[in-house]
């Protein structure tokens, strides 16, 4: 089923909405003129995870530097401050955490009318170690000048 979100031109860098996609609460986010789409459910507590702040990762190599990643950003839950990697949905909470997934959505453009697969997200090495829970995910596509989300 695929949910029209609005024109390209309704987003702003940085931009999100929240819509409904067959019964469950999604957030289409705009980050650097890439859309991203995650369930708005924090797989944690339950908590309304695209109400969370975005933020960049921070990784280093050794004491003494710190770098910030120039991949997609985190998206940490309002409630209790988890971490999700917003194009993977894979959480993040350090070293030593448990690995645990909750499910992602895949984000896709597309011009026109043509249907593109969902576009497979990639693992980063950042030096984070995936934490136990994994954000559901949504694909998202622009058709012709239209944010489009398949769900």
């Amino acid at each position: 089923m695929k949910v029209v979100v609005g024109k390209v031109s309704d987003f702003e860098n940085g931009d999100r909405k929240i819509v409904d996609v067959n019964g469950k609460s999604v957030g289409v986010f705009r980050i650097d003129d890439q859309f991203y789409a995650i369930r708005n459910r924090c797989p944690h507590q339950f908590g309304p995870l695209c109400l969370g702040s975005l933020a960049p990762r921070a990784v280093s190599d050794g004491p003494g530097t710190v770098l910030m990643d120039p991949g997609p950003p985190l998206l940490a839950c309002p409630w209790h401050g988890w971490e999700y990697d917003i194009a993977t949905g894979q959480s993040f909470m350090g070293p030593g955490r448990g690995n645990r997934s909750a499910r992602r959505y895949d984000v896709s453009v597309l011009p026109g009318s043509e249907l593109v697969g969902p576009a497979e997200g990639q693992a980063r090495s950042d030096g984070r170690v995936p934490g136990p829970y994994l954000a559901e995910t949504v694909p998202v596509s622009v058709e012709q000048d239209y944010v489009v989300v398949d769900g």
